[in-house]
């Protein structure tokens, strides 16, 4: 099925989302890498989590005076954010983007909070972009351009494909076996 969901999420609409399903995001998304994702966790998070869908990406940045243009965005691997992602969840997010998928720990936590993981694309930074309509602020700018949290209004973000759910099923565990 197709699903296209506005931020900030709820958790009956994620838990209605099932592996394979297609997923388009209108609203704000962040931006959060490794070191973003262990400062949320040591001294709480600059942006409200609740409903909220983290991006793991390291986007490209061009600064215009006080304004930013995001220049390409795509998916980096996700499975660096394993130690930490399970505590963000708890925290409230909803949605997690990223390739390559995430570890039983955060599957755990995914069944938990009623949350989903949704794999992007890797190598459509271009076709991700065309989504962003705009920059609305950056937070952590001190632990440098990729790994700031990057908050970002979009529209009919995606493709995005439902590769684990909030029942614990796995697409890529389905595909391995296979």
């Amino acid at each position: 099925m197709i699903f296209n969901l506005k931020t900030p999420l709820n958790r009956e609409e994620t838990q209605k989302l099932r592996i394979k399903d297609s997923v388009y995001i209108s609203g704000t998304i962040y931006t959060a890498r490794d070191s973003a994702h262990q400062r949320m966790i040591q001294e709480g998070s600059p942006v409200i989590l609740d409903g909220a869908v983290i991006f793991h990406a390291g986007p490209i940045i061009r600064r215009h005076g006080e304004d930013y243009e995001m220049v390409a965005v795509g998916p980096t691997t996700s499975t660096r954010m394993n130690h930490y992602q399970a505590e963000v969840l708890d925290k409230g997010a909803l949605a997690v983007i990223g390739k390559g998928g995430m570890d039983e720990r955060t599957s755990e936590a995914l069944k938990r909070n009623g949350a989903v993981f949704l794999a992007a694309v890797g190598g459509c930074a271009a076709l991700y972009v065309s989504s962003v309509n705009k920059v609305k602020g950056v937070h952590w700018m001190d632990l440098g351009v990729p790994e700031a949290i990057w908050e970002l209004e979009v529209e009919n973000f995606g493709p995005l494909i439902v590769a684990m759910d909030s029942t614990g099923a796995n697409l890529y565990e389905e595909t391995r076996k296979k």
